[in-house]
């Protein structure tokens, strides 16, 4: 019996866990309703969200526009967004900060800080010795760095969603341009911290419109897969993408429609802005031109007006994609003076003539990383606001052999409706229909590491290393371990970026460092010395490139095992709670890959390289290993990789080989005829020894070299700087709004002092008493305003409502009487009414108590009187008095009154009928001749135990009936007299 409890304790105890695990997954969700993801253009951003009954929308933004532009106006005081900052451009253009996510991840000396500095030279960027990375420089006591400006644009478009959603919003999920690299991801990452989003994930633009583009044509997707080329141009870069859909068979929901990235072609700086540049500095030539004479200063020396050149030649862009040409004009450029002037398409073309002629470009890189020809490719379709540029479309049109380009996908929106599409499958609060997602790494992550080998006796050399760790266009997010099986003591290992030949020499300048991360392991030596009597399977390093694109090491282990012997000892209770736990969630012990097919953990064991010539082999081996969704064990060395299954997985070939010799022989033990235990030879090869596993944990330091993440310290000093800017916006926002209520109501309330129905309820001295306050407190708002705090307005209005309030009472409630006193009179009626009807019921039927109707008839007189009394003392008040006949008290009355009355209505509709009586013969009574044809074919339920042939009683005489039936006409609630028809015809038709 003992063995029997121990046995189900721990199924109880997982019961338990179970329902603890349930409950928190309840408690998140209540906070988690609502999900949003920001497409986070060079220029614009979108913002979508998707709650609860309403799926996948775009937000609209203050303006009521779908679109938000990424500028951010700082000043001492003050914070401006989107549309309003893009109009303080002009006015303010050295802060206002716009294109700021060209210098995330960059350190000083990149090309593209010298770039940004000859684009917008209005900008003071200063150098941050600790990151040599480069920040705003303001004013001498305001300076942000990009992520904390991207951090206010992140913290902006949340306050966007959740004013749209009406719900706070606290996870999202953001998309980035396909070619960020490690130190640019890590940034935005960064910038969300600041602005307290919790990011589901990081998504590739490219990525996330390929999504939306296959979820809203999810039957057109098949099993024979379909290559797709999306051609993104936006205002700062070109991203071109190759995407194969087809259905693919998953292990949780069957067929399931997929996605996946099989080629990559960019351009950084390939993009709607450099075009307008283009734009603007041949503005700026011909306004020089116009002023040539008049010894004028260069319109390029003045931040306002290039800024006003800026802003036309964006809509001159525009404008020369539908016409042929079109006049430039600008009032007021510098001094005063007006510009204009005619640009046509053709000067347009020939100013962009270098830029076009890169169209070409990011199409042929994206062909080389899939290994695929222009053939093989089904359909190119445009994204992006710079592909509506008709040049753009002819050069590509003539790049890519097609008769057409696709135009069949929103090129503004597709990337936040993928996104939020994802953010609704990741998060926990929504469930979508299954769509595989298949990413794939762009630039390739390896790590290097260097040992000492023996080429010649006692000749020692050191043998420098290079594992592929995540390959080109490889599938994402996969982990990967890498073990380390010729050190017994602390070392150092590198990650670095492989092979980078793809890009151009400019690329690479612009690309910044191609080393990640040095790690240095401490404690390998005390981990051998630890277990000196077991075999050691090698220093394990565990790799994960997650969802986002981000790499990080997760642990470091020094695993060891030896052989011991199996001991007929019953599991602990702690393997059997493991066990029973995985039962209930459906797990097994072997685990099984994601939806992705990507997510499986790869073990790679390091092969002894006694030449270089290995070296590619087992990179080659590698890379073919990461790319396979499911592990293959026919590809698996015998050895190796067996010993460094992780925990759960089928334990090795050879140790099973020998199990199944083992259970071959107990097979023919049973076999034989029984006759005495076995020997003890037989039980020692019924039960071999088993491997024990030991993990010890190592000591990692990292040392990041690409671009040093922010300290704790001053990343918690940023959250606080924008914590405190957006408190001081809100507090401006309250006084703003307290302002302009004290303003509103002091117009509105002088107008009302001269509408009629105000007249006929105040006097002439109350009038004046309340217009002169209110002049007063205009003036005040006037002249002492601007430097009241928000208490002090507030009071104000308060003040003001208060010597008003005696005069909008009085006009609010004479408002209200005829409505209440109309709806007062007609539940008096109808309660009479009803109450003289039940009074007529005979005693028979009767199903009122008198003590009930006594207390109807009560509350229906004291009502008529209170009515009656309150009318007449409230004729004799001038009409200037508070009112003694209140709303309020009418509201009261009619519902006690109600409440009666629906008491006795509900009390008849579940009353009963009671049965008809016998005559001598034992045969029921007919209902009267003067009953109603509708009361005789009326079927009534019998009560419980009586038969179902019992009709109701017959009327009395005493009731009015003419003689012949066909006259008869059914009860009218209000009629003069009681009706014709029977009883329970009566209270139906009051009750009705």
């Amino acid at each position: 019996m003992a063995a029997t409890v121990r046995r189900q304790r721990p199924r109880k105890l997982a019961c338990w866990v179970l329902m603890a695990v349930l409950l928190a997954d309840l408690l998140a969700l209540s906070d988690t309703l609502a999900v949003m993801s920001v497409d986070l253009g060079s220029e614009s951003m979108k913002v979508a969200i998707v709650k609860p009954g309403v799926p996948m929308e775009i937000v609209l933004n203050k303006e009521s526009r779908r679109k938000t532009p990424v500028t951010v106006t700082l000043k001492e005081n003050e914070r401006f967004f989107g549309d309003t900052a893009a109009g303080m451009a002009i006015k303010n253009p050295k802060a206002t900060l716009r294109y700021f996510q060209h210098l995330l991840g960059k350190q000083a000396d990149n090309p593209h800080v010298a770039l940004y500095r000859a684009r917008f030279p209005e900008h003071e960027l200063s150098f941050d010795p600790q990151r040599q990375t480069v920040y705003f420089q303001i004013s001498p006591q305001l300076q942000f760095s990009p992520e904390e400006v991207l951090g206010m644009v992140l913290n902006y478009s949340r306050s966007l969603a959740e004013d749209f959603a009406e719900q706070p919003i606290k996870d999202a999920v953001i998309t980035v341009p396909a070619f960020f690299n490690q130190a640019e991801r890590r940034a935005v990452l960064q910038a969300a911290r600041m602005a307290g989003l919790k990011v589901l994930q990081l998504i590739n633009d490219n990525t996330a419109t390929a999504l939306s583009y296959g979820v809203f044509r999810r039957k057109d997707i098949n099993a024979t897969a379909q290559n797709i080329m999306f051609y993104d141009m936006g205002s700062g870069s070109t991203v071109c993408t190759i995407v194969t859909y087809q259905t693919v068979k998953t292990k949780e929901a069957g067929m399931q429609p997929q996605l996946q990235i099989r080629g990559v072609g960019f351009d950084r700086t390939l993009g709607g802005l450099e075009m307008e540049l283009r734009l603007r500095e041949h503005l700026a030539g011909l306004f020089n031109e116009q002023r040539k004479g008049q010894r004028a200063k260069d319109v390029r020396e003045n931040p306002r007006a290039m800024a006003k050149l800026l802003r036309e030649a964006n809509r001159l862009k525009t404008v020369l994609s539908a016409n042929a040409d079109h006049m430039a004009q600008i009032e007021g450029l510098m001094d005063d003076v007006d510009f204009k002037a005619k640009v046509t398409r053709a000067e347009f073309e020939e100013l962009c003539a270098d830029l076009f002629e890169r169209v070409p470009g990011p199409v042929q890189q994206a062909l080389q990383s899939a290994e695929m020809s222009l053939d093989e490719i089904e359909q190119v379709i445009l994204v992006g606001g710079a592909t509506r540029v008709p040049k753009v479309q002819e050069v590509l049109l003539k790049a890519v052999g097609k008769e057409e380009l696709g135009k069949n996908i929103n090129a503004d929106e597709a990337a936040a409706m993928g996104a939020v599409y994802q953010a609704a499958a990741l998060s926990k609060a929504f469930k979508v229909k299954p769509f595989v997602v298949r990413d794939a790494v762009v630039y390739p992550i390896l790590v290097e590491f260097t040992r000492e080998v023996e080429d010649e006796p006692g000749v020692r050399s050191l043998k420098h290393n290079k594992r592929v760790l995540f390959s080109r266009m490889g599938p994402y997010p996969q982990r990967k371990v890498i073990t380390f099986n010729r050190y017994s003591h602390d070392f150092n290992f590198h990650i670095n970026y492989g092979d980078l030949g793809f890009l151009g020499p400019e690329d690479l300048r612009v690309f910044g460092s191609h080393n990640l991360t040095t790690v240095k392991l401490k404690g390998v030596g005390e981990s051998f010395k630890k277990y000196p009597d077991y075999e050691s399977k090698g220093i394990k390093a565990h790799f994960n490139l997650d969802e986002s694109g981000v790499l990080s090491l997760d642990r470091v282990e020094s695993v060891f095992e030896t052989l011991v012997e199996d001991s007929p000892e019953e599991e602990s209770t702690l393997t059997k709670l493991g066990n029973t736990i995985s039962s209930l969630f459906g797990g097994s012990t072997t685990p099984d890959t994601k939806e992705n097919g990507t997510d499986a953990v790869q073990d790679e064991e390091e092969s002894p390289a006694e030449g270089t010539k290995d070296e590619p082999g087992e990179q080659a081996e590698f890379k073919e290993e990461a790319e396979a969704p499911v592990e293959d064990t026919s590809q698996t060395p015998p050895l190796e990789p067996k010993e460094d299954t992780p925990e759960g997985e089928k334990p090795p070939e050879k140790e099973s080989g020998d199990k199944s010799e083992a259970q071959k022989s107990s097979e023919k033990g049973e076999a034989e005829p029984e006759g005495g235990p076995p020997a003890p030879e037989e039980e020692k090869k019924q039960k071999p020894a088993r491997k024990q596993r030991m993990v010890e944990e190592i000591g990692v330091e990292l040392v990041v070299l690409d671009l040093p993440d922010l300290p704790e310290d001053e990343l918690a000093r940023s959250v606080q700087k924008l914590e405190d800017l957006t408190f001081r916006d809100l507090e401006k926002q309250e006084r703003e709004k307290a302002a302009n209520s004290l303003e509103a109501f002091i117009f509105e309330t002088q107008d009302k002092l001269y509408q009629p129905e105000y007249q006929e309820v105040s006097t002439e001295e109350q009038r004046e008493e309340i217009s002169g306050k209110l002049s007063a407190a205009s003036t005040w708002l006037e002249d002492e305003g601007f430097g009241a705090t928000t208490v002090m307005l507030k009071e104000k209005l308060a003040e003001l409502r208060k010597l008003c309030q005696g005069l909008f009472f009085r006009v609010e409630e004479r408002k209200k009487w005829p409505e209440r006193l109309s709806a007062l009179d007609n539940l008096l009626n109808h309660s009479s009414m009803f109450l003289k009807g039940a009074r007529l019921i005979p005693e028979m039927d009767q199903i009122f108590t008198e003590v009930e109707m006594t207390t109807l008839e009560k509350v229906i007189n004291e009502t008529w009187a209170w009515k009656n009394a309150t009318m007449a003392e409230q004729a004799k008040l001038p009409a200037t008095e508070k009112p003694v006949l209140l709303s309020k008290d009418i509201e009261a009355k009619m519902m006690a009154l109600d409440r009666e009355v629906q008491y006795l209505l509900n009390k008849a509709k579940f009353a009963k009928p009671r049965p008809r009586p016998r005559d001598k013969n034992g045969n029921r009574t007919e209902p009267p001749l003067n009953a109603s044809a509708s009361d005789q074919g009326e079927k009534v339920t019998p009560p419980a135990g009586h038969t179902e042939d019992a009709k109701p009683i017959s009327e009395p005489e005493k009731v009015e009936t003419r003689s012949e039936p066909k006259d008869t006409e059914p009860l009218e609630l209000g009629g003069p007299g009681v009706g014709k028809g029977g009883t329970w015809s009566m209270l139906g038709s009051l009750v009705g």
